[in-house]
């Protein structure tokens, strides 16, 4: 089962909510709910499922209730209506003392504008979630200096908030939120105050801490770049609503509607595409056992002017182009004599915009391997730059195995 499930969730403000629950389903704007009966439309029919261990981005412009929803997860903001499941449990149903438990174990937030403590060092502010549970000072301690050192701050323990940067103090609200040692964290937009350099360290930052820790994160953002940067998956909102919800990529390749498009259009694929979304099967390929007749033949029927050569595992041993082949065959040589490792490797989860210098400053193709060297696919130059485009490669463009011949 989800970790979190959302089920048919709205949130409205204003003395009487539920009476506008017909309204809406009649059809009515938020803004002429709001005009007629002061009330306002946050959250309207949502409904999510998150898994265990996902950055699970929610994204949208301001207004959209984004930063209303998210509230709801741990019912700052209670729902008007729906049920909000964690592990299977309504938190709807719970009582205060349950309620409370919750917020101190199981969901940690991290703020846009970092709410620490200026009077209390980094350590003071790190350790206070623990305080308040009433952790044994000793205990509390440790447990803060562990996380002050997750987030790259060891060593500025004893300084106050005050003479730290902004990225810096964003790592300490990380740190203070990470202590208690939640299983949920949920952060509202809590990058979009720092400058952009620092905001890209803190992105790098997150998606490191969470391969390390493998947290749930529900993340607030109205950057499509950052949402799809960070995001397993992505929720689009507008004025209220869930109006998609999928990967970046599947956003990108099949947006749901013209908002969608238009919300998009200006995202850096090259920083959402990766290796593996623009490599094609190697299905052209000769084995360092086989000769340089072999790799002639194998060459002119898939008409390149080139080919990878591996072991019995499929690990890369390196690439012989057909002018080698024809000349090492008229000299009696072996395939391995002719053999050239200058070839370069990356691995699937690299993105575009990491792939295009080595694609412009590599003879060959790229060749995508696992962590054992085993050759998983080939990329051209055109299938980097096609990574940037919306509109799929010509197949006349496309390679099954290296470089087409000319």
């Amino acid at each position: 089962m989800s970790h979190i499930r959302l089920e048919h969730v709205s949130k409205i403000f204003g003395p009487k909510p539920k009476s506008v629950i017909p309204m809406i389903e009649q059809g009515m704007s938020k803004e002429d709910i709001l005009a007629d009966t002061g009330h306002t439309v946050g959250v309207y029919d949502a409904s999510l499922e998150i898994e265990r261990g996902e950055v699970f981005v929610i994204m949208g412009l301001s207004g959209s209730g984004k930063s209303t929803l998210i509230r709801c997860f741990n019912l700052l903001n209670k729902p008007t209506t729906g049920s909000i499941y964690i592990d299977d449990d309504d938190i709807m149903l719970y009582k205060n003392p349950q309620l409370k438990e919750v917020r101190q174990k199981k969901i940690a937030m991290v703020f846009q504008h970092f709410g620490l403590f200026n009077h209390r060092t980094i350590l003071g502010n790190v350790e206070y979630g623990l305080e308040i549970r009433q952790v044994p000072k000793e205990e509390r301690q440790e447990i803060a200096m562990k996380n002050i050192e997750i987030v790259g701050l060891k060593g500025y323990e004893d300084k106050y908030p005050d003479e730290l940067s902004g990225g810096m103090q964003q790592r300490v609200g990380l740190a203070r939120a990470l202590a208690n040692d939640p299983d949920i964290l949920l952060m509202d937009e809590p990058f979009s105050a720092l400058d952009p350099l620092i905001r890209r360290e803190m992105q790098l930052e997150l998606l490191d801490i969470q391969n390390r820790l493998q947290k749930t994160i529900i993340f607030i953002t109205h950057d499509v770049n950052e949402a799809f940067k960070i995001g397993d998956r992505v929720a689009v909102m507008k004025d209220g609503r869930v109006v998609q919800v999928g990967t970046p990529e599947e956003i990108i390749e099949a947006p749901a509607n013209d908002y969608i498009s238009e919300f998009i259009k200006d995202i850096d694929r090259s920083k959402v595409f990766q290796a593996e979304h623009v490599m094609t099967k190697p299905n052209a390929l000769v084995s360092v056992k086989d000769g340089l007749k072999v790799a002639i033949k194998e060459m002119e029927e898939n008409g390149i002017s080139s080919v990878f050569v591996v072991d019995r595992g499929r690990h890369l041993q390196g690439i012989v182009t057909i002018d080698d082949a024809i000349e090492g065959t008229k000299q009696k040589k072996q395939l391995m004599d002719v053999l050239r490792t200058d070839v370069t490797t990356v691995d699937r989860e690299e993105y575009v915009s990491e792939l295009i210098p080595k694609a412009l400053e590599s003879s060959f193709p790229l060749v995508v391997t696992n962590e054992d060297n085993r050759v998983e696919g080939i990329i051209l130059r055109v299938h980097v730059m096609a990574g940037l485009v919306a509109d799929d490669v010509d197949e006349s463009e496309e390679y099954q195995g290296t470089v087409p011949l000319t």
